[in-house]
C-alpha cells in the first residue's frame, strides 16, 4: 500500500524561492548581490541544469519545466519572494554559485562531503537510487559490467560510483544526460547508468522502447538538496521552513504525482531502515568539488 509521497522521501526540509519566475535559458552572471526586485520584494537567483528530465527541462518553446522548477516556484511562494531561475551548464554550477552570479542551486545536486567543504546543502528534497539500462534481452547486471561501455554523465555520482567500484568497465562520460541517451541508443554505449527517476522517464520515451533495466537499484545513500554559499545559513534556514511547510499542507505531494510514477518513486525512496553503501563511504578528493554534481 501506497503511503504518502513525504513520508516514502523521508526528506527532512529544504526550500526555494519564487513568486514571479522567469522562465529562461540565460544565464544569471553578473552582479555580486541579488537583484532589486520591485519595491520590498527579495529576488533569489536560482540556477539549474535543463536537460535532467522530469526533474528540470526544457518544453518545445524553451521554457524551463519539471519537478525541481514547480518546487522551487512553490516554495518561492511561502517565502514571499521573487525567484529568477536560468539554466546553466553543469560544470560552472558550483564555481557560479561561489562567484554570486546566483544564490542557490536546484538541479538534482546529491549531497556528498566533498560538495559540502565547498557550498552549504539545505535539507533534503529528494531521495534517489542508481539504475543500471541495456538493450532488452541482454543479461547483463552491475556485477558483471567489467569490460563493457558504460555511459553516464561526467561529475556526477553515476561517473563516481562506476570509477570507484568498476575500473575494468569502459566509462564514457557526457557534458548533458540527453548525450549520453544519443549514444546509448546509437549503439556506442552497452549501457547506462544513472538516476531511478530521470532514466525511469527517459525508458518510457520511443526511443527507450528497446531498453530495460538492468538488475535491482542501487543504494548510494543519494539525497538531493539545494547548494547556496557556505555563509548564507539564513536562507538556507528559509529555504527548509518553505518545504517542511508544503510537505505539512500536501502541495509537495501534489507536485510529486505531476512528474514522478508511484512505482518509481517506491524504488529510489529512502526509508529509516536503509544505510549508505559501503562502496561509497569514502570522499573523493576536495578537488572534486567544483564540478561534482547529481
Amino acid at each position: 500500500m501506497l503511503r504518502s509521497y513525504s513520508s516514502l522521501f523521508a526528506l527532512p526540509v529544504l526550500a526555494l524561492a519564487m513568486t514571479a519566475c522567469s522562465q529562461s535559458n540565460d544565464s544569471a552572471a553578473g552582479a555580486s548581490a541579488p537583484a532589486a526586485g520591485q519595491g520590498n520584494a527579495k529576488v533569489i537567483r536560482i540556477a539549474t541544469e535543463s536537460s535532467y528530465k522530469p526533474f528540470s527541462y526544457m518544453d518545445s518553446q524553451g521554457n524551463l519545466m519539471g519537478f525541481e522548477i514547480d518546487l522551487a516556484n512553490a516554495m518561492c511562494k511561502e517565502m514571499k519572494a521573487e525567484c529568477k531561475i536560468t539554466s546553466e551548464d553543469w560544470d560552472g554550477l558550483i564555481p557560479g554559485l561561489n562567484a554570486q552570479k546566483f544564490d542557490a542551486i536546484m538541479a538534482g545536486m546529491s549531497i556528498t562531503p566533498e560538495r559540502s567543504q565547498a557550498v552549504l546543502f539545505s535539507d533534503p528534497y529528494f531521495h534517489s537510487k542508481l539504475v543500471l539500462v541495456g538493450k532488452k534481452g541482454v543479461d547483463t547486471t552491475i556485477a558483471n559490467i567489467g569490460g563493457h561501455s558504460i555511459a553516464t554523465q561526467q561529475a556526477t555520482v553515476s561517473a563516481q560510483y562506476l570509477e570507484k567500484n568498476h575500473p575494468t568497465a569502459q566509462i564514457k562520460t557526457y557534458d548533458k544526460q540527453d548525450n549520453a541517451y544519443l549514444d546509448l541508443t546509437a549503439g556506442r554505449a552497452e549501457f547506462m547508468l544513472s538516476d531511478i527517476v530521470p532514466i525511469s522517464d527517459w525508458l518510457k520515451s520511443d526511443k527507450g522502447q528497446g531498453f530495460e533495466v538492468k538488475g535491482a537499484p542501487i543504494d548510494i545513500n543519494d539525497a538531493v538538496a539545494i547548494a547556496l554559499r557556505k555563509n548564507d545559513t539564513a536562507l538556507a534556514g528559509e529555504f527548509n521552513k518553505a518545504l517542511q511547510t508544503l510537505k505539512a499542507n500536501g502541495e509537495y505531494d501534489k507536485i510529486v504525482l505531476k512528474y514522478f510514477d508511484p512505482s518509481i518513486v517506491n524504488a529510489g525512496a529512502k526509508t529509516q531502515s536503509q544505510t549508505a553503501s559501503a562502496e561509497m563511504a569514502s570522499s573523493q578528493p576536495a578537488s572534486a568539488v567544483a564540478s561534482a554534481a547529481k
